[in-house]
């Protein structure tokens, strides 16, 4: 029987049976499946170069007409002499489909975790959960390059083009550990533009915008954190995430394990009086470790805090990373010595690399805490509300 609209119309399915299947005479393999029900649906029948039969349904009658159905089998079955196998390649395809960008994420930071440390981790999370949540729900095999370079250009609108970098960074690293895993085929962050390029910064705040800066910052734990970055000159993420554990009031002295340092290496950041008095005026919260915030992990909420103090400070064009390039440089006008500008920083030059670089810092604590002071000192000329505090003062929070 050569299959026609009008021949699968005219099928009966006799009595007793659920259902027949009847091949086409001229195609073979092309076939329709009628069922006692009325059901009639086209299918292509063959087998794979395992000699394993396969059928698949091609669409129901009235839908498809035969002419269409036979080229369609007409396909799929010189797929089949090329060595294919269409049914298992559709069948695989609906697996990948169910392999959503945001089932991926969560096995990918696990893996991060053994390989970066804890700050890249939570950058990743941020920019995978966040910048990319419209991507969540697609098939990581579907996201195209346009869907990536359209999400790039709404980032930057809303937060720049920094974290535009960041989250493009981000999304191609993630799409390269889902190639490695066999997951993605293909990386769809190729190929689009960069936001901007990733060019050193060179930014030092001037003291009329440290003393704007200072003067707009709000109360609370943001306007804390970024008074304590302009004493100490650590990173963000540092002081962001500190614990109180690491902090000897006693003595004045914030230690960081090499753990939650970039280099890896144990770092002393002696406490200027004005830094002692902040953290005399954070409240400790019951059961929490860290200095700073309240839910899971340290503070949050920089993107929305900083721009609020772009406005009320009226000082644009700066990140709170610069604030480290700003007391670097405000120090050495200071006429601190390079080298010890460097141990505040936890900076390893090649000259103070290795172990010996490590006890050679360890014995400038001396030299970090003069010159933390002198800036502190130099400060106070610009933000009156950073009290130099009296030694009683000092020795009453070392008690509390």
């Amino acid at each position: 029987m050569r299959l026609t609209n009008q021949s699968a119309a005219a099928l009966k399915v006799p009595d007793g049976k659920a259902y027949i299947l009847v091949f086409d005479d001229d195609l073979a393999g092309f076939g329709l499946r009628a069922s006692a029900g009325g059901s009639r649906v086209w299918v292509v029948q063959y087998r794979n170069a395992l000699g394993q039969t396969k059928r698949e349904t091609l669409g129901r009658v009235g839908v498809l007409s035969a002419t269409e159905a036979r080229r369609a089998a007409n396909e799929r079955l010189a797929r089949v002499r090329l060595g294919g196998d269409p049914a298992s390649e559709r069948e695989a395809e609906k697996k990948r489909a169910a392999i959503t960008v945001a089932s991926q994420i969560e096995p990918y930071l696990d893996g991060l975790a053994a390989r970066v440390r804890e700050t890249g981790v939570r950058e990743s999370t941020r920019y995978l959960q966040k910048a990319w949540a419209p991507l969540h729900r697609t098939p990581v095999s579907r996201v195209t390059r346009a869907q990536v370079a359209e999400q790039l250009g709404a980032i930057a609108r809303i937060s720049g083009l920094y974290a535009a970098n960041r989250a493009r960074n981000t999304l191609s690293a993630f799409y390269t550990w889902l190639i490695e895993e066999g997951i993605a085929e293909a990386n769809p962050v190729v190929g689009t533009r960069k936001p901007t390029p990733d060019e050193k910064r060179q930014r030092v705040l001037k003291p009329a915008e440290i003393q704007a800066v200072l003067r707009a910052l709000p109360e609370g734990d943001f306007g804390r954190i970024v008074r304590l970055l302009l004493l100490t000159a650590q990173r963000r993420d540092e002081v962001a995430a500190m614990p109180w554990e690491e902090v000897d009031l006693a003595a004045g002295l914030w230690s960081m394990p090499g753990a939650r340092t970039k280099n890896g290496l144990p770092h002393d950041v002696p406490l200027s009086r004005p830094s002692l008095a902040i953290l005399a005026d954070t409240p400790r919260i019951e059961g929490r470790d860290l200095v700073f915030g309240s839910g899971v992990g340290g503070f949050q909420g920089f993107t929305r805090a900083k721009a609020a103090l772009d406005k009320a400070s009226g000082v644009t064009g700066w990140r709170l990373h610069d604030l480290r390039r700003t007391v670097a440089t405000g120090m050495g006008d200071l006429g601190v010595f390079p080298h010890v500008v460097e141990a505040v920083l936890n900076h390893v030059s090649g000259s103070k690399a290795g172990v010996a670089g490590v006890y050679n810092y360890a014995l400038y604590n001396p030299e970090k805490r003069a010159a933390l002071d002198l800036w502190a000192r130099h400060l106070a000329t610009l933000d009156p509300r950073i009290e130099l505090a009296a030694p009683d003062a000092v020795a009453a929070l070392a008690q509390a």
